[in-house]
């Protein structure tokens, strides 16, 4: 990939965004509750700074303490990183906005997407905003529509058609849900953050039976 590719261009934009994002946090809030279930806003940066270095061994040697569990070993990882000062994992998230890999274990392809919705895990419940372009969006919006596992969302979402308001984008059939790709985004990977964004016949439906994860 050369350095003009837009989708690298765009996880190294939103990183260090993140970075931008994080240097402006009073200490109180990065102990805060972030909307990953169990993870402090310091944990999910230790995520961030860590996923462009992992390696497969890395995941492999938490196996064991995390029962083998892949959402145990994430979390696992998340906290042992996020227990560093504030300015390295900051420092760490900006000196490797640029890189291109992660381990074995994992996928590049879900880099953008990955970042994009953890920048609303923190931003969110600390009444922040973080704007991200709707391309942006929507590019995560499609590789989490494909990929199934962990968020299974055309199967959870099945019999809605989910439409973007902000760019080019639908899939599905049946009750509309509507809204800016950004909080389909969060909708497809499990959160309830951005239901106030959307609009459409399919709503109740998710407000009856959407829950956080």
């Amino acid at each position: 990939m050369g350095d003009s590719d837009p989708y690298w261009s765009a996880v190294r934009a939103t990183r260090l965004q993140i970075a931008d994002l994080l240097e402006e946090l009073a200490p109180a809030e990065w102990e805060q509750e972030s909307l990953c279930r169990g993870w402090r806003v310091r944990d999910v940066a230790g995520h961030l700074a860590l996923v462009p270095t992992i390696t497969t061994w890395d995941m492999i040697a938490a196996a064991p303490r995390a029962r083998f569990d892949p959402h145990r070993i994430n979390t696992l990882l998340a906290r042992r990183h996020g227990s560093r000062e504030p300015a390295d994992l900051i420092a760490a998230i900006r000196n490797h906005a640029d890189t291109r890999r992660t381990a074995k274990a994992l996928d590049t392809r879900n880099a953008l997407f990955d970042a994009i919705v953890h920048s609303q895990d923190i931003a969110l419940p600390l009444g922040r905003r973080f704007p991200v372009a709707a391309g942006h969006s929507r590019e995560g919006l499609q590789r989490v529509w494909e990929m199934g596992w962990p968020f299974h969302a055309r199967r959870r979402l099945a019999g809605l058609t989910l439409r973007a308001t902000d760019t080019d984008w639908t899939v599905g059939d049946g009750p509309e849900v509507a809204g800016p790709a950004l909080a389909l985004l969060m909708l497809a990977t499990g959160r309830t953050a951005g239901l106030d964004a959307l609009h459409g016949e399919g709503l109740a439906r998710l407000t009856s039976s959407s829950s956080n994860r």
